[in-house]
């Protein structure tokens, strides 16, 4: 499922407190992204169509819960960016990654911990 930078917005919402009105989405996000109502409520409509999220009457508004996980949206997407920019392979992700922004020594650290125990699920 293919979900836009605009519409993972308003997933953000949702993955931090779900059931939410469009009226509450409007007011978390709206300022910052200057989106007005029809925005947020366009959004909602296409994740509805993606079945991304779910929507139940509340009195006279809907409220809104996410079915796409956060977990697997960024599968997705880590996969997707990986397939497109590094025919599918972690190193050159890396690689790229340390020429472009310095890695610390805490980066360094965890890097070698999850090779370590990459390397020990595999022996």
């Amino acid at each position: 499922m293919a979900v836009s930078e605009a519409e993972a917005v308003v997933m953000e919402v949702l993955w931090r407190a779900a059931p939410r009105s469009a009226e509450e989405i409007l007011a978390e996000v709206g300022p910052a992204q200057g989106w007005q109502e029809g925005t947020v409520k366009s959004l909602l409509n296409r994740l509805l169509k993606k079945k991304a999220v779910k929507a139940e009457k509340d009195g006279r508004r809907y409220l809104y819960t996410p079915l796409l996980s956060r977990g697997k949206y960024v599968s997705q997407e880590s996969k997707g960016l990986l397939d497109r920019l590094f025919d599918g392979r972690v190193a050159p992700l890396v690689a790229h990654f340390s020429e472009q922004r310095k890695l610390t020594k805490k980066d360094i650290a965890e890097l070698r911990k999850l090779l370590k125990e990459l390397d020990d699920e595999q022996a």
